[in-house]
């Protein structure tokens, strides 16, 4: 008998696990293609060809992104009370923050063990990259205006795809100066200008602040405003099966997306050699808060088996890997959530589409690293208040810049000013950007669904005590008989029983109906019972 029943163990286990196994192979198989075309030296006509599949394959992804976020926030927060709402965004936001900056304190600590930029302190770099020459306009109190000001579009269809950002023009205007005796000229002077543009990008933020508030008063509405709830959680159920259809194309579209990417650096052995060392760093870090400080935060918390969570969402980590994108990866992440880990949807629809825009675990630990890489290479000493501020201000800066794409040059440009570290050696992470981008992704997204697993449990009390409340009312009102019928009051006022009229009866006969209990809200003449 086991002999019979192992192969179909092994047959279902295949095809339960069929598509993550699929996209683990388009990985291997895009690097492998990636490393060996190289050889070839592919003109970018070619390089362009190769990585439209992958191409594709993102645009669909991000197709669904909007229409997610709009529809699970909705739909989740009108499931909600007001307080359960307030409380739920209040634990995850602080969360968020917590673990932020605990990835930061774990880079700046594995910065000063392993020292990845001590053996580069004397060495020339030019053939690694060019430094620029642009001036420093990185402004930590302008992430804070623009973050206020992308939490509250002024149009909301404009921020479906563009969102607010501050930047420094050079202005000429014409000055009188004085010279040394005493006469007046006209002089021409150069200064920055603060303005307030826009930019192409969903604003995410102000989306998820409409769709919460839209929701939380669409709740409130009770009955009334359940078809448009039913409705929007209808169309999440829609997008979702939609995703399911585009996984299946997962396998082509990131071995597309990591060949190309392979093939579009330059010096990439050299790029490697000499920065084998923070990139290193950066992994060993991600890892290590992946692999022991998360799972043993789960573990204390949810306390259930955290490495049986961590796998089952391994698809959803392959492809955040594969796209480089939080937000890209937004539409798979629901489904293994909401499939495979069985976390309750009421939190996932709120926890992880703030998580994909505010969340930084993988940044902040990035930052970290790269500040202090930064002054290892430049032979400058950092004291215990230098390294406070590296966690503090890369912690922070991660809140203020929550709207910004591609958002770790920005933050690390902003932390290396707060240390009076030069701006422009920033220069030189755009060269492996591409490779440590993935590897911060993939903690980024892992710590949106741990933080909803946890988030789950701090609000389990208040979520059974909804699910409770539902029940009564649904029961009561299950129970309670309208006086305002014209049957009931005939009934109620010695009229006596009501038959069934000629088809109810399953044998032709008049049948009478069953004896059911009348709540009375109001006066009843003496004498009549209360339950006939």
């Amino acid at each position: 008998m086991p002999s019979v029943r192992m192969p179909e163990l092994r047959r279902g286990c295949l095809m339960k696990h069929l598509l993550l196994l699929l996209t683990i192979g388009g990985v291997l198989i895009g690097i492998a293609l990636g490393l060996g075309l190289r050889a070839t030296e592919p003109d970018t006509t070619t390089i362009l060809l190769l990585s439209y599949p992958g191409e594709l394959f993102i645009r669909m992804l991000k197709l669904m992104i909007l229409p997610l976020v709009i529809a699970s926030l909705i739909s989740g927060s009108a499931s909600l009370n007001a307080n359960l709402s307030g409380s739920i965004v209040a634990k995850t936001v602080g969360y968020f923050l917590a673990t932020s900056f605990f990835n930061a304190i774990l880079g700046i600590l594995l910065s000063i063990a392993i020292k990845p930029g001590v053996g580069l302190a004397n060495q020339s770099l030019e053939d690694v990259y060019e430094k620029g020459s642009s001036s420093n306009t990185a402004n930590i109190l302008d992430g804070f205006l623009d973050l206020g000001r992308n939490l509250f579009p002024d149009n909301l269809f404009v921020a479906s795809f563009q969102q607010v950002h501050t930047v420094y023009n050079e202005e000429t205007v014409p000055v009188i100066v004085t010279t040394a005796n005493n006469s007046q000229m006209l002089e021409n002077v150069t200064r920055l200008v603060r303005q307030v543009h826009y930019r192409s990008g969903t604003n995410t933020l102000g989306i998820i602040v409409f769709s919460l508030v839209f929701g939380t008063v669409l709740g409130s509405l009770g009955k009334r405003g359940s078809p448009v709830a039913d409705f929007f959680s209808i169309v999440d159920e829609v997008v979702l099966k939609i995703v399911t259809g585009i996984m299946w194309l997962s396998p082509v579209g990131v071995a597309s997306v990591i060949m190309s990417k392979i093939l579009l650096v330059e010096k990439l052995a050299s790029v490697m050699s000499t920065l084998a060392f923070f990139i290193m760093t950066v992994i060993i870090g991600v890892f290590l808060y992946q692999l022991v400080f998360q799972n043993l935060l789960y573990l204390l918390i949810v306390r259930k088996n955290p490495l049986k969570f961590y796998f089952n969402l391994l698809e959803a980590c392959v492809t955040g890997f594969a796209t480089a994108s939080t937000a890209a990866t937004l539409p798979i992440t629901f489904r293994c959530m909401n499939d495979k880990c069985g976390v309750d949807p009421r939190i996932s629809r709120f926890v992880l589409p703030i998580g994909a825009t505010v969340n930084m675990d993988g940044t902040a630990l990035f930052v970290a690293v790269g500040t202090c890489f930064i002054a290892q290479i430049n032979e400058r000493v950092l004291g215990i208040g230098d390294y406070a501020t590296i966690a503090v201000t890369a912690t922070a800066a991660s809140v203020a810049s929550a709207s910004v794409p591609s958002a770790a040059l920005f933050l690390i440009l902003i932390v290396l000013t707060a240390v009076d570290l030069p701006p422009d050696d920033v220069s030189l992470f755009f060269t492996v950007d591409w490779l440590v981008d993935r590897f911060r992704t993939t903690n980024n997204l892992l710590g949106d669904c741990y933080t909803a697993a946890v988030v789950e449990i701090w609000s389990k009390d208040a979520l059974d005590a909804m699910d409770a409340e539902v029940i009564s009312s649904s029961s009561g009102e299950a129970d309670k008989v309208d006086l305002d019928d014209p049957d009931t009051r005939h009934l109620l006022l010695g009229g006596g029983m009501k038959f069934a009229s000629g088809k109810d009866a399953t044998d032709g006969k008049p049948q009478v109906h069953d004896q059911v209990t009348v709540q009375v809200d109001e006066p009843v003449a003496e004498g009549v019972p209360q339950e006939v």
